[in-house]
């Protein structure tokens, strides 16, 4: 399937992704302008305003951006990469042999339909079995990281143990790295999509909640 768009296109791998893998987000942009032609790499904070002079739209990663460059800047619209590779052809995509596995709906996405069923769609392709949680999609409960900075880190962290308690495997398929520690510090192990379509294990690199959201902040001022 060819997939054809003459608005311009940039793609916003999202501060988080930059400081996780940066060389995975290099892989996917090459395999996006490769396919789509002259994709842009944007590598400005969707929390600064990206002045574009012609509408664009941002392929993202992180569910934030896709918030974010959706409803604050003019000019802007976007679409995951979950929904441009749910529907193509052109992506060479692992075979997980069934493997079972769950997953939790990042928050900024809970009114996107959409994107739950890219991301569904993208997890058959790659022959995973999922098991839906009780609360999900549209009714997902965050996995405890949108607390922080709210309440004490200690308390965070009990939350996430709780809502890591409450999902029913092992496996988590996660599609925000934050919910990547959370589900990590819960005792379960998380498999971030990227990583997943890429064939990696989803292993943080630090599960200092204080020490990750310092370093996310100092990486948006710069960006």
């Amino acid at each position: 399937m060819e997939i054809k768009n003459h608005t311009k296109r940039v793609f916003a791998p999202g501060c988080a992704m930059m400081l996780y893998k940066p060389e995975l987000a290099e892989k996917m942009h090459t395999i996006l302008n490769d396919n789509l032609g002259g994709v842009e790499m944007h590598n400005t904070c969707c929390k600064h305003e990206p002045a574009f002079k012609s509408e664009t739209e941002v392929i993202n990663i992180c569910p934030g951006c896709d918030k974010r460059f959706r409803n604050d800047y003019q000019n802007s619209k976007t679409i995951s990469v979950w929904e441009i590779l749910a529907e193509s052809d052109f992506f060479p995509f692992p075979d997980y042999k069934g493997k079972t596995m769950t997953i939790i709906d990042a928050c900024p996405t809970r009114d996107q339909d959409r994107i739950h069923i890219a991301i569904r769609k993208l997890l058959e392709k790659m022959n995973i079995t999922l098991v839906e949680p009780a609360s999900t999609k549209i009714k997902g409960i965050c996995c405890g990281d949108s607390f922080y900075g709210m309440i004490p880190t200690e308390d965070v962290i009990v939350q996430m143990k709780k809502r890591a308690s409450e999902i029913p495997a092992e496996d988590v398929v996660v599609y925000c790295i934050s919910c990547t520690k959370a589900v990590f510090i819960g005792g379960k192990e998380p498999h971030y999509v990227i990583d997943l379509l890429f064939g990696e294990d989803s292993i943080p690199k630090t599960l200092d909640l204080d020490a990750w959201h310092k370093e996310l902040d100092d990486y948006i001022s710069a960006h």
